[in-house]
């Protein structure tokens, strides 16, 4: 777990400085999801980024619905050996491969679809899930969503296809912080408790907190169910956690910080693995 913690630390610093340098993009939802990508890629997931293919056979699949957190998905691909991390420092630049939100375009490895118009991560990583089975692949496809995203119609119509077709070999997660781009979710549409609607339709439901590796960890092994259901994951996270000025806001969710801001962020931020 301290392991974790450290991969943890130095991926909101690159989130942050990613942002900073391009002087736009996301940093709320990407430094308050990284404790559970982090798990994910370092612990959770089977891949190996030297045999890495676009159709994912072989290996677990992790497609990022909410593209806009695309900051924390290009750090921990970085991290894990997808490309060399000195790449990140070009987020949003010219020429770049490290589109504002991810783009399979310019062949960057780690990404399996493009992402960005909310709401069609979850049908894309079922259609996966039950190309799997078909193929008798014995891995996992993992997506992550977000909770504003949830208002989307395409969310509720995969939820319907996936547990139609007993895709239990789909974890889903939400990034269940209570915060989009025009403020808290309760305010916008009034989404309420997420548990009882995904339980309506008929998927496994699982809560854990989103800030601590062993319910996070916890989380996973619970998900791993060959019962016939698809899984849903609600992790209960903060927007711009481990930043206190970032932290638990929508006022983050898409405005980049300042020169100014950003040494304050990376001052509360441990450098744990080296900066690029």
């Amino acid at each position: 777990m301290e392991n974790l913690q450290k991969i943890a630390s130095q991926v909101r610093r690159d989130v942050i400085r990613m942002v900073n340098g391009a002087g736009s993009g996301h940093p709320g939802g990407s430094i308050g999801i990284a404790d559970v990508l982090t798990t994910l890629y370092f612990k959770e997931m089977q891949h190996d980024p030297k045999t890495w293919t676009r159709s994912g056979k072989g290996q677990d699949v992790f497609i990022l619905s909410a593209g806009h957190l695309a900051p924390v998905y290009y750090s921990e691909l970085a991290r894990s050996g997808y490309f060399p991390i000195e790449e990140l420092g070009t987020l949003r630049k010219m020429g770049s491969r490290l589109q504002g939100h991810p783009c399979v375009t310019d062949n960057l490895p780690g990404v399996f679809k493009p992402s960005g118009s909310l709401g069609q991560g979850l049908a894309v990583a079922a259609g996966m899930a039950l190309g799997k089975k078909m193929d008798g692949d014995a891995h996992r496809v993992y997506v992550l969503c977000g909770d504003g995203e949830s208002e989307e119609g395409e969310i509720w119509e995969s939820a319907m296809w996936a547990q139609h077709h007993k895709v239990d070999n789909l974890i889903a997660m939400t990034d269940w912080n209570g915060q989009q781009i025009d403020g808290p979710t309760t305010t916008v549409t009034g989404i309420e408790d997420l548990r009882d609607k995904w339980s309506a339709f008929g998927w496994d439901v699982i809560v854990a907190d989103g800030h601590d590796f062993d319910s996070i960890e916890s989380a996973f092994e619970l998900a791993h169910a060959e019962n016939g259901k698809p899984k849903m994951i609600l992790f209960k996270t903060e927007m711009g956690h481990g930043v206190d000025f970032m932290a638990g806001t929508h006022k983050w969710h898409g405005k980049a910080p300042n020169a100014e801001e950003c040494a304050a962020a990376l001052a509360q931020l441990e450098e744990t693995l080296g900066d690029y």
